[in-house]
């Protein structure tokens, strides 16, 4: 018998303050509805010019990382596609800040939203070899718009960490999977450029697209498929994506005259994805868009909230991202495997965070780092226990811990 691997621990971290959409739509003098039901968005988490994707990293990994697993990991893989650093990656500090045993490998993985995607399957594939060792995975991003921009309402920030092992606790990742590229230009972003070029209508019609031509390719690769799995879980930049997808797939089965048989078996699987659909978003909802990992965010999310999913249910899930790159892959749920995720933790971090006036987002979103050859030094603007940029010295970024009684150590 082959010996399961996938997710043992999963956690994520979101920046302590956020937008109201509502608020924020009045202030943009829109309908709040085209936030609120348009694209399904309640909150959107902001970080402040302090905070980068390697606090958010730290803070998701830090939880869910034991004394033991720093001796095991083999790997510190980082997916981002908001990189403050051409060359150097952002799981080096990760490593160092997470005290992983030095003779592990770090590296960061980019291709828009999918990037997570194949971090954990790079992961996968090599605990599968390595039974014995573990891999931790992180995907963190900072997705940005521009005030007052027409994507504005779909920014947010977060970090989402995941444990690699054999015998997991939460989920076994099968070993077969179905990718699909297509060279096109949805989303991108030149390294010229502030904020990325969007062509929102062409990235919608292409992402359903894409779900649809992975979906057929699927039911041709796994007979099983359509009455195997419980979940189709969706990369969500917002969270009406995955339900556009499920629309535009079920309008394509009702015109098809093939297979009527076999399409009837598709549309009751769309109605029973559907059935599990509104869970998956609860945290993206008030969270908004994190990229790379906006797919493992809606896993958590589905695992809190489903009371009605058990040991053994099998669950699909579509990772997409732009320019393009998807995949379809596929997953079991272990036993106890809620009992493995820190849903208390997560609540308190919801609890904790600081709503901001328009006024407060928009001078946050302006002010940025100074560039400069000295020194600067910051104060923490996050919760004691986590993780924040300290200092930075001759463009080098240095990280601590906030500690009380200013027993912080340095990195």
């Amino acid at each position: 018998m082959k010996t399961k691997v996938g997710i043992d621990r999963i956690h994520f971290y979101i920046p302590p303050q956020y937008v109201d959409m509502e608020e924020l739509a009045q202030a943009r003098k829109i309908d709040p509805a085209k936030f609120t039901i348009g694209i399904g968005q309640s909150q959107m988490a902001v970080t402040d010019y302090k905070q980068d994707i390697v606090t958010l990293a730290i803070n998701a990994a830090l939880p869910i990382i034991s004394k033991e697993d720093r001796d095991i990991i083999d790997q510190v893989i980082v997916a981002t596609e908001s990189s403050f650093d051409y060359s150097k990656a952002a799981s080096i500090y990760l490593h160092e800040a997470l005290k992983i045993n030095r003779f592990a490998r770090s590296y960061e993985i980019k291709e828009a939203c999918y990037a997570g995607t194949a971090a954990l399957q790079a992961a996968v594939d090599y605990v599968r070899l390595r039974p014995k060792r573990k891999v931790l995975v992180v995907t963190t991003d900072i997705a940005r718009y521009g005030l007052a921009s027409s994507g504005e309402a779909t920014q947010g920030a977060g970090a989402v960490a995941m444990l690699i092992t054999a015998d997991p606790a939460i989920l076994a990742i099968e070993e077969e999977s179905i990718a699909y590229t297509d060279n096109q230009f949805d989303f991108w972003r030149p390294q010229y450029d502030t904020y990325p070029r969007v062509d929102g209508k062409f990235s919608t019609d292409l992402y359903n697209q894409t779900f649809l031509n992975l979906m057929e390719e699927v039911g041709e690769r796994k007979p099983d498929f359509w009455d195997a799995y419980q979940v189709q879980l969706f990369h969500l930049p917002f969270t009406k994506m995955g339900r556009k997808a499920i629309k535009n797939y079920r309008q394509y089965l009702s015109n098809s005259t093939d297979k009527i048989s076999d399409t009837d078996q598709k549309l009751k699987a769309l109605d029973l994805w559907e059935k599990h659909y509104e869970h998956a978003i609860e945290y993206s909802r008030n969270i908004g868009n994190i990229y790379t990992g906006s797919l493992y965010l809606g896993l958590i999310s589905l695992l809190n909230y489903d009371q009605s999913l058990k040991e053994g249910d099998k669950i699909s899930l579509f990772s997409y991202g732009s320019g393009a790159v998807a995949e379809c892959f596929f997953g079991e749920l272990q036993d106890g495997f809620r009992e493995a995720i820190l849903f208390k933790e997560i609540e308190s971090m919801f609890q904790k965070r600081r709503k901001l006036s328009i006024e407060e987002y928009e001078e946050l979103y302006l002010k940025s780092i100074e560039t400069s050859d000295g020194i600067i030094e910051f104060d923490p603007s996050v919760h004691e226990g986590e993780f924040y940029l300290a200092k930075i010295d001759n463009h080098r970024r240095y990280y601590k811990q906030k500690i009380s009684h200013q027993n912080d150590s340095k990195m």
